[in-house]
């Protein structure tokens, strides 16, 4: 079990791990965040990609199989021309819920290990 500020060191350990937040995706605040932003702004970052969860957790076509739930599936990425941008769902103690993002360079990383690596993160943080 571990906090945010371990969770989010482990994350960069990954391969290609460019950066990493920790996400409120209701308000779009990090929580938390490490190493480089996309476009150099981590707030926006997180506000961007908040948007993008919400996106996902609203719409029926991502929800199927999860309705009543509030979330949508366990993961959602952004495939761009040099990186992937990863976001895992995770319960949160009080309503709205968080998600963990990771920038992962395509060239660098390794999307299969940055995904088990994720789900393996998000097993063992513990959000008070």
């Amino acid at each position: 079990m571990s906090g945010i500020d371990e969770c989010l060191l482990r994350a960069m350990a990954l391969p290609g791990a460019r950066g990493a937040a920790l996400v409120e995706w209701v308000s779009g605040l990090a929580l938390g965040v490490i190493g480089e932003a996309a476009g150099g702004d981590h707030e926006a970052v997180a506000a961007e990609t908040a948007a993008y969860a919400r996106a996902t957790a609203e719409h029926p076509v991502f929800t199927a199989g999860h309705r009543g739930t509030g979330i949508a599936a366990e993961e959602a990425m952004v495939v761009t021309g040099t990186g992937y941008h990863l976001l895992r769902f995770l319960e949160a103690p009080y309503e709205g819920g968080v998600f963990l993002y990771l920038w992962l360079d395509r060239d660098q990383g390794n999307l299969a290990l940055a995904l088990r690596g994720l789900r393996e993160l998000a097993e063992g943080l513990v959000l008070l």
